[in-house]
C-alpha cells in the first residue's frame, strides 16, 4: 500500500474518456466477482444470526458501503443485526466476520490465468478494490497477488469507488497518467467512475472476452 493516498484531497476531474490511440501501461484489477467468484457464504451467514437468506442479504447489502469505506466490522455487523432485529455481539461479530471473508476467498481459474499470462508478458497489474480492511489483510496474503505490483483497499482509505478521488489517488500511486490505465471491474457504476476519471475502462463479463479486448488494444500480443 502506499500512504499517499491516506492524504488524496478530492479535485475536480476531467469528464473524458482518453481520445488518443491507447497508451496503456497499467492493467488495474477489480477484485470481487472478477478476480473471485460471488461469495457462497450467505446462507451460512444468515443461519448464524437465525434469519432466511433472503433477509439476511438484503441487510447484508443495505449497509456495505461503510463497511467498505473502512468502519470496524462490529460496526457492520451490529449495523446488519440492527436491519433484521438481531443482537450482534463481540464473539458473533467475529464468527460472521471469519465466514464473510472466507466466502470472498474462492477465485475464479480463468482470471488466475489471465493474471499470469499478463505478469509474464511483463505487463504491470494493479489491483482497486472496494473491500473491509480485515478481508483486505487476508487478500495480501494470498498466491495471486504475486501477479501484482500495487494494492489498493477502499476500506484502509476510507474513500471507495466510484468516488471522484479514489481515481486520482490510484494513479497518483502508480507514477502515471489515467489515459495510461485500464480499470475492469463488474459494476458498471465503476466503469462509468473511471471513464470520467479519463481511465480506459471496461465492463467485465469474463477473463475470456477481456482477452480479446486486451489484445485488440494491444495490451497482449
Amino acid at each position: 500500500m502506499d500512504g499517499r493516498l491516506n492524504k488524496i484531497v478530492p479535485r475536480p476531474l476531467e469528464d473524458a474518456m482518453p481520445t488518443t490511440e491507447p497508451d496503456i501501461r497499467w492493467v488495474v484489477f477489480d477484485y470481487g466477482e472478477v478476480i473471485s467468484r460471488r461469495t457462497a457464504a450467505l446462507p451460512e451467514l444468515a443461519a448464524t444470526l437465525g434469519v432466511t437468506p433472503q433477509r439476511f442479504e438484503e441487510a447484508y447489502w443495505a449497509v456495505r458501503d461503510p463497511y467498505d469505506r473502512g468502519c470496524a466490522d462490529l460496526d457492520y455487523w451490529r449495523s446488519v443485526g440492527d436491519q433484521l432485529g438481531v443482537e450482534v455481539d463481540e464473539d458473533v461479530s467475529a464468527t460472521l466476520t471469519g465466514i464473510d471473508v472466507a466466502g470472498w476467498l474462492h477465485t475464479d481459474a480463468a482470471t488466475l490465468a489471465l493474471l499470469a499470462e499478463l505478469d509474464e508478458s511483463g505487463v504491470p497489474l494493479a489491483l482497486l478494490s472496494n473491500a473491509p480492511t480485515t478481508f483486505a489483510r487476508t487478500a495480501e496474503q494470498q498466491p495471486w497477488t504475486r501477479h501484482f505490483r500495487t494494492l489498493v483497499f477502499s476500506g484502509d482509505l476510507g474513500i471507495a469507488k466510484p468516488d471522484p478521488a479514489i481515481w486520482r489517488g490510484l494513479v497518483e500511486t502508480l507514477g502515471t497518467e489515467p489515459g495510461h490505465c485500464l480499470f475492469l471491474d463488474d459494476r458498471q457504476t465503476n466503469v462509468v467512475g473511471a471513464r470520467t476519471a479519463g481511465l480506459w475502462a471496461e465492463a467485465w463479463n469474463d477473463a475470456a472476452s477481456i482477452r480479446r479486448r486486451l489484445t485488440e488494444l494491444g495490451v497482449l500480443g
